[in-house]
Order: structure tokens, then sequence, then C-alpha cells
């Protein structure tokens, strides 16, 4: 099983556990559900629910969107940030070799100095 797949199904197992903890936590303080004289629950209860469950589920998902397209955008803006700083990095570069060569051809033209002891 690859990475991604790892991901994926801990994502899965993750949420899995938010629905069936949001469902535990409705069931216990839901109006919405009441149990008939024999215990069960009623369809239209049931359906209120899911309907509940759904809700908060469909909130949190968009929730999680908004973040990740959020992220997304901050990483094109630092992208693009990057991208400026690394070509006016290269310009400089390029800046510091010439003035580099300019220096080394203008000391290789100096007359030559006397040595020492000579």
């Amino acid at each position: 099983m690859t990475s991604t797949s790892n991901g994926s199904t801990e994502i899965e197992q993750s949420l899995e556990r938010d629905i069936a903890g949001n469902i535990r936590a409705l069931t216990r303080n839901s109006e919405a559900v009441h149990e008939n004289g024999s215990g069960v629950i009623s369809g239209d209860n049931l359906g209120a629910l899911l309907r509940r469950v759904s809700e908060a589920s469909t909130r949190e998902i968009e929730g999680l969107v908004n973040e990740l397209q959020e992220l997304r955008k901050k990483l094109e803006v630092d992208g693009k940030r990057i991208q400026s700083e690394i070509a006016r990095y290269t310009e400089l570069s390029q800046g510091v070799l010439q003035l580099a060569r300019v220096i080394s051809d203008s000391v290789s033209e100096l007359p030559s100095a006397p040595r020492l002891g000579q």
C-alpha cells in the first residue's frame, strides 16, 4: 500500500470516527429523536437525525475545502514570490561576476610592481 493510500485510509477512518461521534452526540442531545413506547426510533425522527448529521458533516467538509483553497492561494503567492527572488538573485549574481571580471582585467593591466629585495 502506498503512502497516499495510507493517508486516504487514515482520513476515511478519521471521518468515520467524527461522523459516528456526531451521531452519538446528536442522538443524546437531539430533541428531534424520540423513541416511541417500544424503544424504536420512528422513521421521521431517524430522517431528522440523519439530516442533522449530514448537515454537520457537510459544513465540516466545506470548511476543509475552504482551508485547502486558502492554502493553494498561499502556495501560488509564495511560489511567485520565490520565482521573483530567484530571478533577482540570478541578476545580482551575474552583475557580481561581471564586476569581478572587470576588476580582474583592470588588475592584470596594472604595471608590475617591483618585488621587494630586488
